[in-house]
């Protein structure tokens, strides 16, 4: 029996999904076409569209569907550079970003452009006097997730987004891991673009959208037709952007919390050590250091007693340097490099799932500690 407790990473796909996707495979036409079968793959998606903006409270014109997250970040910050680079050359960000945010940052700094790169306290977030105290008269672009990845710390973005109004920087926020979790409200937040991808709640992968609000300044990445309002050419996935709209549709609330307090109650009757890595974090991504207990051999084990977790974010599995979030968080060389596990739940996940998995866990961490 396996124990799925990586939907951080990505969540297995809702079987109505996925069935809706089977039938959508029967909406063939082009949606640019002017035909029958054209116009009913632009109804479809039309109707999605409506369905995701109504989701974080924006117009369905704001929305631009994308392959995922990270291009849907990349369209934001590099749309936002180009656009804007006349204006000046600075943006601000955290060191604890996806990497689909520091790689196009970095990017961004090899032609050119200005980062600073902001750090965290121990807890994994930013303040925003410190976001205050970074910006300058040419900061075109703020860009700071709305709750990280790898320990699930959310960021204070309604805060920074009042600060931000009375400057002219454009403010986007990776909201991947809070979407379908947290209430999103653009207005609310005082965000001008949001990224979101489909395959962490019970979605496809391959398809996801960035919120651009209205008169917001961008630059497109692709050419070509005119697609997305001439902001992203290429023919819309219309059975994704459907399996998308259905798993926006069918968002349910789970009790989370009860299952970090579950995995802590079975550990504390086991009498290991353990120590929680962020505080007010996402409810689903519970990040915990196990003293005396090296990572790998952590994951190795659970992975043999068939638990499927995570040491941080997926996209850099199998590397060797330590999770960039924790070395802001606690500095080079720190224990928690090396001892912490990213434990996370979805919709799917059972409070007996998790016990088990607790216990399988308290057993792991016993042996090795003893070895």
């Amino acid at each position: 029996m396996t124990i799925y407790l990586d939907y951080a990473a990505t969540s297995p796909m809702r079987p109505a999904v996925i069935d809706t996707m089977l039938a959508a495979m029967q909406v063939y036409g082009n949606p640019s076409s002017v035909h029958a079968a054209g116009r009913e793959a632009r109804k479809a998606i039309d109707e999605a569209r409506m369905t995701i903006a109504q989701s974080i409270g924006a117009k369905d014109t704001e929305i631009i569907f994308t392959s995922g997250g990270t291009e849907a970040d990349n369209t934001a910050i590099f749309g936002v550079a180009y656009a804007n680079r006349h204006k000046g050359k600075h943006i601000i960000t955290t060191q604890v970003e996806h990497h689909a945010v520091l790689h196009a940052c970095e990017k961004l700094q090899k032609e050119g452009f200005d980062v600073t790169y902001l750090p965290v306290d121990a807890n994994g977030a930013v303040s925003v006097a410190a976001v205050k105290q970074a910006l300058r008269e040419d900061t075109i672009l703020v860009t700071i997730m709305l709750a990280n990845n790898e320990v699930g710390t959310i960021q204070p973005i309604a805060e920074i987004g009042a600060l931000l109004r009375e400057h002219p920087a454009t403010f986007h926020t990776d909201a991947v891991q809070a979407y379908g979790v947290l209430p999103i409200e653009v207005d609310e937040l005082a965000v001008d673009y949001l990224s979101v991808s489909a395959h962490k709640i019970g979605g496809p992968k391959g398809i996801g959208f960035v919120y651009q609000r209205t008169g917001a300044a961008f630059s497109p990445l692709l050419f070509g037709g005119q697609q997305e309002r001439m902001r992203r050419a290429t023919t819309e996935n219309v059975p994704a952007i459907i399996g998308f709209a259905k798993a926006v549709a069918m968002r349910t609330e789970v009790d989370y919390l009860a299952f970090k307090q579950l995995m802590q109650d079975t550990w504390q009757a086991a009498g290991i050590t353990y120590a929680i890595n962020g505080t007010n974090t996402l409810p689903q991504i519970f990040n915990v250091s196990f003293a005396g207990v090296d990572v790998e051999s952590m994951l190795v084990n659970l992975d043999m007693a068939g638990i499927c977790a995570s040491s941080g974010s997926a996209c850099t599995a199998g590397a060797i340097d330590p999770s960039h979030v924790l070395v802001a968080m606690y500095g080079e060389g720190a224990p928690e490099l090396r001892n912490a596990i990213r434990f996370s739940f979805g919709f799917s996940t059972t409070a007996q799932e998790v016990e088990q998995a607790a216990k399988q866990v308290a057993e792991i961490v016993t042996r090795l500690v003893n070895l």
